[in-house]
C-alpha cells in the first residue's frame, strides 16, 4: 500500500481557498439536469446537495437501494427539492451499465452533466459474474461505458459538461495498456486503484480530443474522510483522520467544475484540484506515456479471432459500445 509518507506528498492538506471566488457557485441550476455516480455517501452525496440547493435536477445512480434512498429523502428534504431520482447500478456489472445507458436515453430529453464519482478498491483481487475483475470493471470499464454511452445525449443538450473525480494516487502510476485484470503479478488494491484513476485520467483526456462539443474535465478531490477511505485503507484512514478534507471540501471542485462559468474557460480534458487547473504529472516523473500507448488503450486492435467470453476487457469496452455489434 501507499505510505503515509506518499500519501502526504501527495496533497494530503486540508482545502486550499484563499484563491477561490465565491461567486462563482453563486448561480440557479434550475433546468439542468445532472446524473451523479455513487451519489448516496461522501463526495457523490455533498456534490447532489449543492446541486439540488441550487434547483438542479440530480439522478443518483446507486448501487445500494436503501442508502440511496435514505440519501434522497436527506437531500429533498435539506435541499427542498424534489427533482431528485434514484437510479440503481452497479457499475462493476458491466452489460448493465450498457442497459442502463441505453434506457436513460430513450427515457430521457436530456442530460446537461455527467459526473463519474463512484469508485471502488478492493482488498483482495476478486471477479463478476462476467468474469472481469471487479475493481476495472467498476473504475474503468463502467466509467467509460456509461459515459460514452451517454455522449449522444449530452451532445444534444444545452452545455454539456463531463466530470470524472480521480485521485492523487493516480500521480505515481504510468498508464498500463496489458495486464488489465490484474493477472499477473501480486493483487495491491491500492496500487490498483491508482492505476485506474491514471487511466481515467488518459480516458477524460482522450474524450476531450474526440467531443469538442462537451467540455470534460478530471480532478483530485484531496485526501477525503470517506466511507470508501475508511474501509479501503484502515490504517491509513485512523492515522490521518485529523488532516483528511470533509465530503463537502472534497465535492468543492467537483461542484466548481459542474456549476461554474469559469470552469467552461478552462480547456477540456485538464485535471483540477481546488479549482485550480494542475499537472496531471509530478515534476520529473517518469508516468507520461506517449500518444501510441493512449491510442492503443482507447483503440485496441481486434484480435485475429475472438468472441466475447475471451476478449481483454478494454476489447470488451469496443464491444459493448458498437451498436453495430448489439444487433
Amino acid at each position: 500500500m501507499l505510505t503515509t509518507k506518499l500519501y502526504n506528498l501527495i496533497w494530503i492538506s486540508t482545502s486550499s481557498t484563499k484563491h477561490f471566488v465565491e461567486k462563482d457557485l453563486e448561480v440557479s441550476m434550475a433546468g439542468r439536469v445532472f446524473m451523479i455516480t455513487g451519489a448516496n455517501s461522501g463526495i457523490g452525496r455533498a456534490t447532489a446537495m449543492a446541486i439540488a440547493k441550487r434547483g438542479g435536477t440530480v439522478h443518483m445512480v446507486c448501487r445500494n437501494k436503501d442508502k440511496a434512498e435514505e440519501a434522497r429523502a436527506d437531500i429533498v428534504k435539506e435541499s427542498g427539492n424534489k427533482e431528485i431520482y434514484v437510479h440503481i447500478l452497479d457499475l462493476s456489472e458491466t452489460r448493465k451499465v450498457w442497459e442502463f445507458a441505453e434506457a436513460f436515453k430513450r427515457k430521457y430529453k436530456a442530460l446537461n452533466l455527467l459526473i463519474n464519482n463512484a469508485g471502488c478498491i478492493m482488498s483482495e483481487r476478486d471477479v463478476n459474474a462476467e468474469g472481469l475483475e471487479k475493481s476495472f470493471a467498476s473504475n474503468v470499464m463502467g466509467v467509460y461505458i456509461l459515459t460514452r454511452g451517454l455522449i449522444p445525449l449530452l451532445e444534444k443538450s444545452a452545455e454539456p459538461r463531463v466530470i470524472t473525480v480521480s485521485s492523487g494516487g493516480m500521480l505515481v502510476q504510468k498508464l498500463r495498456t496489458g495486464n488489465l485484470q490484474t493477472e499477473i503479478g501480486r493483487y495491491d488494491g491500492t496500487m490498483v486503484y491508482a492505476q485506474h484513476k491514471r487511466q481515467q485520467v488518459v480516458m477524460t483526456e482522450q474524450w476531450a480530443q474526440t467531443h469538442s462539443n462537451i467540455h470534460f474535465s478530471v480532478m483530485h478531490p484531496g485526501w477525503v474522510d470517506t466511507p470508501a477511505v475508511a474501509n479501503a485503507m484502515p490504517d491509513f484512514h485512523q492515522s490521518m483522520k485529523d488532516s483528511l478534507r470533509t465530503p463537502e471540501q472534497g465535492a468543492d471542485t467537483v461542484v466548481w467544475l459542474a456549476i461554474s462559468e469559469a470552469a467552461a474557460t478552462k480547456p477540456s480534458g485538464s485535471f483540477f484540484q481546488d479549482r485550480r487547473m494542475v499537472s496531471a504529472h509530478l515534476p520529473l516523473a517518469w508516468t507520461h506515456s506517449s500518444q501510441l500507448e493512449q491510442q492503443k488503450f482507447m483503440n485496441p486492435p481486434p484480435p485475429p479471432t475472438s468472441t466475447i467470453d475471451t476478449l481483454e476487457p478494454v476489447y470488451c469496452i469496443t464491444v459493448f459500445c458498437d451498436p453495430v455489434q448489439q444487433s
